[in-house]
């Protein structure tokens, strides 16, 4: 089936940047650093201290801070409270290309109530600056004595260093940055480029076995006793164990995800149900995961009996009663053999087990320029206009790398590099683009959240090892009122392979780690376990500073790809036609051949057939040579850039608003009683088309059944028969003459042909199957 072509407005378009990743040949192509982005020139300034400032005021103290001031840019230091050797430490950076100003400025002041007074200052030439290129060691700073307004020497010294760079000098993700001068002090954490790693995850496995001396309250009955286990904000039950007595067995496994370092111990409690509500604790047991043995292959670990402490009420307070000691037998583990799913397994970007003993070494490095955007939407309001404070955001692996916010501006230039070991080709790289709202005071309670302006995702294996791809992605949102480009985003993608048959070899090995396939967990148990897994990576890049914010965290790891949608149904449905739209058209190839419509054709088939037929031997062969030479034409027609989001394969663009609207629903509903009895009974309506086919499918593969089972006992009777005659024909006549017969009958002419449907098929369409006992 071919898809109609997409719209230009959300195609990918290949761009022409100035990097210098198009002028580097040969074995320096990983020496150079920042060589895919573009080059920015910064101005950059270092104020580490002053010392023998002169007093101000009446105590014979100052107040000092520093003010760096170039054209209309002007960068503050913070100030000191009475001392007169401060250190500040400070970096800032100018944008050359924003630089209006001949002479750069560093002036020390003195905070005042009313106004601030004037202490001294260095001046300097922007000619005269030098220049640094790293890897050179950074320039040392120096001392400069104050020079009051009339350029006579005043009292004090400041030590500075400033010097022309670019955005690949270390002093340039913590500096403050000119065209960021509107954000206050509070706001500038949030707006600096940082790298972060997600917490190392483990599955914790409970393997319940059984509990021993159990005392329960009331002695007169069996008791209904199960394990509840509580890690963190994780509960798990087992079944209530069929051995009613006071030692119980389960044998039972309970798995969770914990990050380290672990904060939270397991809780276990033992509780019988002695009514529908009402369930009464027998024992408790506190395990600290520190203790816990790590497991790396499917060897189980040893099994340990744990007490139960039982806790009792005494004149109203809680204590803790020893009569007797209830046991608890258990085996408990931190599997380090399995990769803890964290992301949608369709775009994982790590495949590796959480033990890092099983690691292999890496196959290559990928790396990634974010360069710019063009085209952003408004995000927000603010002073009465639209406005856009956009940084991006790229997860691979354990690491995720955050660029700086470019503060106001539909046109953003980032010109960051980032770099990420590679140890599986088959992984994918998500690149989103977010709207900063926490700038201006959206840290305070009820602040606005960071708003999803669009993303990418580029699977490595469709990449051309060693080459460099710059392209410009459409960046595209889908919303209840339909699929919306928010801008482009341009990137440069370079993967760099060490060892080429180390990557081919790769082919060969299991997707996951070995002990998904050793012990494997069921799909339920996986789903439970990623979306645990999800919350406690959301939970602590958030705790980061600046914070990798939930809502960031969820976009990036499609948080709610399992939930339901129309569209996306839609969409996968005609994803299975796409696939066997081939074996379709093989069909209708093979219907027009047995018709004769080409009769040049079907006399060349039947050749072929003849020459197969004598020869068996050629059969693979020529299948494999066939399949040879279609690889071999296709590869003329390969695609040179990297896939994107597709909006015609999504759906996106031919959704029904109703549908867009049920994506976007909370769960649980929060849509009135009339819109969701309408929408249940569309669902019916489709449930119903579902099981109508899926009823077909067993009634043709119950009519197989019976051929034999002689529930039609004529039917059988007549198969039995045919089976037995073809036994003796086929004993006597040699396997190639009847494979010529029956391929010249099927490949007959229509003038041999009657349009009623064959003898074989109205035998089996007459034969019955279990939908006669249905209800």
């Amino acid at each position: 089936m071919q898809k109609p072509p997409q719209l230009q407005d959300f195609a990918l378009k290949e761009t022409s940047p100035k990097i210098g990743a198009g002028t580097i040949t040969g074995d320096n192509k990983l020496s150079c650093a920042y060589d895919l982005v573009e080059q920015m020139q910064y101005l950059y300034v270092r104020v580490v201290k002053a010392k023998e400032l002169p007093g101000k005021d009446v105590t014979g103290s100052c107040d000092p801070y520093v003010e760096v001031k170039l054209g209309n840019y002007k960068g503050v230091t913070k100030h000191f409270e009475k001392k007169s050797n401060p250190e500040w430490n400070q970096v800032f950076a100018f944008s050359k290309e924003r630089i209006q100003a001949s002479v750069l400025e560093v002036v020390v002041k003195d905070k005042d109530v009313v106004l601030d007074d004037f202490m001294g200052r260095v001046m300097f030439d922007i000619i005269d600056i030098p220049k640094r290129f790293p890897p050179d060691s950074p320039l040392a700073p120096q001392w400069y004595r104050l020079k009051d307004r009339r350029e006579d020497k005043a009292k004090g010294e400041l030590m500075l260093a400033v010097w022309m760079g670019t955005q690949a000098d270390e002093a340039f993700p913590d500096a403050w940055h000119s065209d960021a001068a509107t954000v206050g002090p509070d706001g500038v954490a949030n707006i600096r480029s940082k790298v972060y790693l997600s917490p190392k995850l483990w599955y914790v496995r409970v393997n319940v076995i059984e509990a021993q001396d159990l005392v329960p309250n009331d002695k007169t009955r069996y008791p209904e006793v199960y394990v509840k286990v509580i890690l963190g904000n994780q509960l798990l039950r087992t079944r209530t164990s069929q051995s009613k007595s006071i030692n119980p067995m389960w044998n039972e496994d309970l798995m969770f995800v914990v990050a380290e370092p672990f904060e939270e111990p397991l809780l276990l409690t033992v509780e019988d149900r002695v009514g529908s509500n009402k369930d009464e604790t027998l024992g408790k047991c506190t395990i600290p995961l520190q203790n816990v043995q790590r497991r790396l292959d499917h060897k189980p670990v040893i099994t340990r009996w744990f007490n139960l402490e039982k806790h009792v009420v005494v004149d109203g307070e809680l204590k803790k009663e020893t009569k007797f000691a209830s046991r608890i037998h258990l085996r408990v583990s931190l599997d380090g053999g399995y990769h803890v799913l964290d992301e949608s397994t369709h775009y994982s970007s790590d495949l590796r087990p959480t033990a890092k003993q099983l690691w292999k070494s890496n196959i290559g490095i990928l790396e990634l320029g974010v360069i710019s955007a063009q085209g952003l939407m408004p995000m927000k309001t603010k002073d009465g206009r639209g406005t856009t404070d956009a940084y991006c955001v790229a997860k691979y692996g354990q690491k995720w790398v955050r660029t700086r916010t470019i503060v106001d501006s539909f046109l953003p230039k980032w010109n960051e590099q980032y770099i990420w070991e590679v140890y599986d080709p088959c992984t994918v790289l998500t690149i989103g683009v977010f709207d900063n709202g926490h700038i201006h005071g959206g840290d305070k309670a009820g602040g606005g959240k960071d708003s999803k302006i669009g993303k990418v995702r580029i699977r490595l294996s469709t990449l051309e090892t060693d080459r460099v791809y710059t392209h410009a992605y459409p960046l595209l949102v889908l919303q209840s009122s339909g699929v919306k480009k928010t801008g482009e985003i341009q990137l440069a993608v370079r993967f760099t392979c060490s060892s080429l048959i180390n990557m081919l070899h790769l082919y060969s090995h299991p997707l996951l780690p070995k002990m998904h396939y050793i012990h494997p967990l069921s799909v339920i148990q996986l789903d439970s376990l990623r979306h645990q897994a999800m919350q406690i990576v959301s939970m602590r890049l958030s705790r980061a500073e600046p914070p990798l914010r939930k809502e960031v965290v969820s976009y990036m790891l499609d948080v709610d790809s399992h939930m339901w949608s129309m569209r996306r149904s839609k969409a996968n449905f005609f994803r299975i036609m796409g696939v066997l739209s081939g074996l379709i058209a093989v069909g209708k190839w093979f219907d027009s051949i047995c018709h004769w419509k080409n009769p040049l054709t079907t006399i060349l088939i039947h050749i072929l057939f003849i020459i197969l037929v004598l020869y068996p031997e050629l059969i693979l062969p020529t299948i494999f040579l066939y399949l040879f030479l279609i690889g071999i034409w296709n590869f003329r027609r390969r695609s040179r850039h990297p896939p994107h989001m597709d909006t015609r394969l999504s759906h996106a663009d031919a959704a029904h608003p109703d549908e867009l609207d049920e994506e976007f629903d909370t769960f649980p509903t929060s849509k009135s009683s009339d819109m969701v009895r309408m929408r249940y009974d569309r669902l019916r309506s489709i449930g119903g088309r579902v099981q109508t086919v899926i009823g077909d499918m067993a009634t043709q593969g119950e009519r197989f059944q019976s051929l034999l089972s002689w529930r039609d006992p004529r039917a059988t009777t007549l198969f039995v028969t045919f089976c037995f005659i073809a036994a003796l024909v086929l004993y006597v006549t040699p396997f190639q003459v009847v494979a010529l017969l029956i391929g010249i009958y099927v490949l007959r002419h229509p003038r041999f042909r009657h349009k009623l449907p064959s003898v074989p098929l109205n035998f089996f369409r007459r034969l019955p199957a279990r939908s006669d006992s249905m209800l």
